[in-house]
């Protein structure tokens, strides 16, 4: 994928689906929350989520009167690119991991 997400709260929100496979937004929140032990404001989250919606990376499905995300197979296909891309940085397997221990 060319163009992935610049924003690490959104890259964390389809980690955490890739994981789950489906979650109520919710749950979404408070496991975000409380891995980065903070309050996350729910109109910000939840501008978060749409943006996710809109841009195709999650669907929204309604169950009842709670809201469930689910990644897309574009949001799948992102995940698993930044995941090879950010494994091969950390365990050093890029020329790009090369040259900066390198100081190029």
């Amino acid at each position: 994928m060319s163009r992935w997400l610049q924003s690490g709260r959104r890259r964390d929100l389809c980690a955490l689906l890739y994981e789950a496979g489906t979650l109520r937004g919710q749950k979404l929140k408070t496991t975000l929350e409380r891995h980065y032990d903070v309050r996350l404001d729910p109109q910000s989250f939840y501008g978060t989520l749409d943006a996710l919606v809109d841009r195709g990376l999650i669907e929204r499905e309604t169950q009842g009167i709670h809201d469930v995300y689910r990644l897309t197979d574009a949001g799948v296909e992102g995940v698993e690119s930044h995941f090879a891309w950010l494994s091969a940085r950390v365990d050093g397997h890029s020329d790009t991991a090369r040259n900066c221990d390198s100081g190029e």
